[in-house]
């Protein structure tokens, strides 16, 4: 979970309020955080934040925000939004977009802040806030980057293209040598953490000003001159680039309100598009995009449990920095501009019971009494773990989410029946898990140093796209077994199938596999169980375990026990 540290100056300079540490620990689970230290010494709050869903709540001003909206009822009030309808001006600055990034890195939009002069207290924040939106929601700067610029120093308009990464020089940050786009990559240290997201392609994004003057080479690093913010600095061009502009706009939303609530003037900028996106070719940034929410009173009372009226919710709602109304029996919210994680009123049914109060509920005891016991599949489960563990396999449990690498590349897969998260925090847990046979591969990769032969299962759930199902979903039980050894082939899993099988007391038969790249061809076989293929074993393909860092010999084997249970 991300942990953010906040001077106290800051902090409390926001919330408008000192609190003890006491005070605070009691009311921060509000903001969805808890109090994780307090270095007295040098007055700074150690903050951990534990949704990753709420990327507003990451930095001082957005927890100080959650935590006044509910003292005091206020609705923060931010004027400097565009919408659809309703355009403010742009003060002349504009970003362009060379349709030449499309493909590339697509995105870049930006606004602009002065009137405020940055001490080092200030900077500090302002960069951690900046790191913590591109390096958790922007999964390690892949999806958004950023750039804080000295505005005074820009000639607007800002372009923003794709350039030969070999003729285009500037002096990096932290460099006095001009270097080349593909020698920053090569040379300097955020070149080599981060000039893989664009080094495969032709061409690299590139930020200048309207005199050929360089921004920055994003996402990688800024220019040593106009990107380089010192302490005393006033004016700012911030500029977020990425491939999804949902994810930018709800960037810059939040950077510009917590500027905003630090006693920075925002000031709009126009940006235009090389393409077409759903809100036309040019915008006017910070843009309001997110959509109206709606729950009814019916499952506001069925999932809390309480009997709250139309203005209960309201009150609860405004706590949490949220305008609504009720109008029969509905409940209708306007989402805060700074936000984007109401998917469902399930979502404005959370945010009215932590804004009415967890305190208020009062504790209700059970009122139907059951008796506990096993479930079909389970006690199905619990035969085949013993039977594995009687062949000598060991048990293992795993994630359920996992990165496109593990789950597919690795694989050697298309991916066409996994199912991604649609926007990740991390990069680390955009799939749900389509097979259990990563994951033991994941444990073998580590394991080159014990004891051969190498025996390990597991029991678990796996999630494919299925079209005749209503969520275009289908989560299965499936069962996954792996042994690697020197001398191990095909007639092993077979015997392990076979040995499963008959004490499972379940008749099977066994037919050609055409093609499959996770095993080696011609030594592998599906299972057949009452005229359906319900799994597959067979010895892993070399690519495979390569690609895995893997190098002895191996078996695996996947079945679908809801089908075996049929």
């Amino acid at each position: 979970m991300p942990k953010i540290e906040v001077p106290e100056n800051i902090f409390y300079s926001l919330l408008g309020q000192r609190m003890s540490d006491e005070e605070l620990v009691d009311i921060f689970p509000v903001a969805k955080a808890e109090l994780d230290g307090h270095d007295t010494e040098n007055h700074i709050l150690k903050i951990e934040l534990n949704d990753t869903n709420r990327p507003d709540l990451w930095s001082a001003a957005g927890v100080a925000r959650a935590l006044k909206c509910y003292m005091t009822g206020e609705i923060p009030y931010y004027d400097f939004f565009s919408t659809k309808d309703d355009e403010r001006p742009s003060d002349g600055r504009i970003v362009i977009d060379d349709e030449s990034a499309i493909g590339i890195r697509d995105y870049s939009i930006g606004f602009a802040a002065r009137g405020k002069e940055v001490d080092d207290e200030l900077l500090v924040n302002l960069i951690q806030s900046q790191e913590k939106l591109c390096t958790n929601f922007g999964r390690k700067r892949r999806t958004i980057a950023m750039g804080i610029y000295r505005s005074e120093l820009i000639k607007y308009p800002v372009h923003y293209a794709a350039v030969d990464p070999d003729a285009t020089k500037f002096v990096p940050l932290g460099m006095t040598e001009e270097l080349s786009l593909r020698e920053i990559c090569e040379k300097h240290p955020k070149g080599r953490e981060y000039g893989h997201i664009v080094s495969s392609f032709p061409r690299f994004p590139y930020l200048y000003d309207d005199n050929g003057d360089t921004l920055s080479f994003p996402p990688v690093i800024n220019s040593a001159r106009i990107g380089a913010v010192e302490v005393g600095d006033s004016e700012f061009f911030i500029e977020v680039s990425g491939p999804i502009l949902d994810d930018l706009l709800l960037t810059v939303s939040i950077l510009s309100c917590d500027m905003a609530d630090m006693g920075f003037e925002i000031l709009p900028v126009k940006c235009r598009f090389a393409k077409d996106t759903p809100y036309g070719r040019e915008i006017t940034v910070p843009y309001y995009f997110q959509k109206p929410i709606a729950a009814s009173l019916d499952l506001i009372h069925g999932k809390l449990g309480e009997d709250l009226t139309g203005d209960d919710c309201i009150a609860a709602l405004k706590r949490m920095g949220v305008y609504a109304i009720e109008d029969g029996g509905m409940v209708y919210a306007d989402v805060p501009e700074y936000r984007n994680d109401f998917l469902h009123g399930v979502d404005l049914v959370e945010d009215v019971m932590i804004g009415h109060g967890l305190m208020n509920f009062e504790p209700v005891m059970p009122h139907d009494f059951t008796i506990g016991r096993l479930s079909p599949v389970e006690e199905f489960s619990r035969k085949v773990k013993g039977i594995l563990v009687g062949l000598g396999f060991q048990e293992m449990m795993y994630n359920y989410l996992g990165s496109k690498r593990e789950y597919i590349d690795n694989m050697h897969l298309t991916g066409d029946e996994a199912v991604f998260i649609a926007n990740p925090m991390s990069e680390n847990y955009e799939v749900i898990r389509p097979s259990v046979l990563p994951c033991l591969l994941e444990s073998e990769s580590v394991s080159g140093h014990a004891v051969y032969p190498h025996s390990i299962f597991e029991i678990g759930k796996v999630t494919v796209k299925d079209a005749a199902d209503n969520s275009g979903t289908r989560t299965k039980d499936s069962l996954g077994f792996f042994s690697s050894d020197a001398a191990i082939g095909y007639n092993d899993a077979a015997s392990y199938m076979n040995t499963l099988m008959y004490f499972l007391r379940k008749e099977y038969s066994l037919s050609e596999v055409k093609e499959d790249p996770r095993f080696i061809p011609g030594r592998c076989a599906y299972i057949v169980y009452k005229g359906e293929i319900a799994g597959i074993f067979g010895e892993v393909h070399p690519q495979v375990l390569e690609s895995w860092g893997c190098s002895m010999p191996a078996i695996m084997a996947e079945i679908d026990l809801d089908k075996l249970m049929m």
